[in-house]
């Protein structure tokens, strides 16, 4: 059977996106379209231009977090699927139960404009944050290999997420005062771009902790990150009760908390790089890693490098030859570090193991020849 680069680093029999996937995309595909009815019916103008407002800053976006993602690239597919919950399904839960608790509890308690700011401020982040973030539990559930630590929480945090804000844009861009139009974009697509992935990516950042962590300790992250991203939100969406002052405030608060997840990403780099230096040595015997490769895999700078030299010389075959290297050398160091924390059983960690190593040994073989 021919060597399937795509399946051995995804961890599966075959390349092919599973089951749980396909279903994830089919149903956020169908909650997306009822979401739209929902969101743009009666009084909507401009559906188009709001539609293009809204997916502008989308490439930018996309592309800054998936350059958070070099070092050990998350599977395509997962990564779609995250997307695709935060622009349907979520969108959808928070639409029906936001206009459920403004039309049944917060208007006919404090009127109309107070009702707005109440649910706003108390109801949109609970539910938002609680509907964006049950895709990562699920991911927690299901897929608990793929969460290595905080980076990828923050990175399926961060689609989810950008799924939402680009779906939710779409109606305040179509509902937008005439005039207002523009200020709409400048506020939502060029002031607080990040607020979604923000919150969101706190509670990546819980559920990937608890990933790490055996079962009976995992709900006390999960739980700080919910709380976490829901306090973030209302803060932001409240502060415009307090003007211009309460949105610096609450600007300057994301702000810490952007720099903060930026320590995060950064420490959580190097310790990659650490288990790489200190796993890999092991397999020197076998012919699948040699001293130059360690300083290879040292930085994502070294890498990409590596691979330029390798195009330059050898050509793109031999390039992805070491690109697959280099994902699986980092895959096998972090499943060292499952193991041994006691998260991979014996025969669960030989059979990831000796795939990885095989295809090491293979893509080593291409690109040095």
């Amino acid at each position: 059977m021919p060597l399937d680069p795509r399946a051995i680093l995804a961890g599966r029999p075959t390349a092919r996106p599973s089951v749980g996937v396909v279903v994830t995309v089919a149903v956020s595909s169908v909650c997306l379209l009822v979401a739209l009815a929902l969101l743009l019916r009666g009084g909507a103008t401009g559906v188009a231009t709001a539609v293009v407002l809204a997916l502008v800053p989308l490439p930018l976006l996309l592309a800054g977090i998936l350059a958070l993602d070099r070092l050990e690239p998350e599977p395509p597919d997962a990564l779609v699927a995250a997307f695709g919950w935060g622009a349907g399904v979520a969108v959808l839960l928070a639409t029906v139960v936001n206009t459920a608790g403004l039309d049944l509890v917060w208007r006919p308690m404090l009127g109309a404009e107070l009702g707005l700011y109440a649910t706003a401020s108390l109801t949109a982040p609970v539910v938002e944050e609680l509907a964006k973030g049950a895709v990562l539990v699920g991911l927690l559930w299901f897929r608990r290999h793929e969460l290595n630590g905080p980076t990828d929480g923050i990175i399926y945090g961060s689609m989810v997420a950008l799924g939402f804000a680009t779906v939710e844009n779409i109606s305040y861009y179509a509902f937008a005062p005439e005039g207002a139009l523009a200020w709409t974009f400048v506020l939502r697509g060029v002031v607080s771009p990040l607020l979604h992935p923000l919150c969101t990516a706190l509670i990546g950042v819980g559920v990937a902790t608890a990933a790490l962590r055996p079962r009976g300790r995992r709900v006390l992250p999960v739980v700080a990150g919910f709380a976490g991203a829901v306090a973030l939100h209302a803060v932001w969406n409240a502060s415009t009760a307090a003007g211009l002052v309460g949105v610096g405030l609450a600007y300057l608060l994301g702000v810490g908390v952007l720099v903060g997840l930026g320590v995060v990403l950064h420490r959580d780099r190097r310790r990659i790089v650490g288990l790489v230096q200190q796993h890999l040595p092991q397999y020197a015997a076998l012919g699948v890693v040699a001293p130059g490769d360690l300083r290879m895999l040292s930085s994502l700078r070294t890498r990409r490098l590596a691979r330029e030299q390798v195009r330059s010389t050898r050509g793109h075959g031999p390039a992805r030859a070491l690109a697959d290297y280099q994902q699986a050398a980092t895959e096998l160091a972090m499943l060292h570090r499952r193991y041994g924390l006691g998260l991979v059983p014996d025969d669960e960690f030989v059979a990831r193991r000796d795939p990885l190593l095989l295809l090491m040994g293979h893509a080593r073989a291409v690109f040095v020849r």
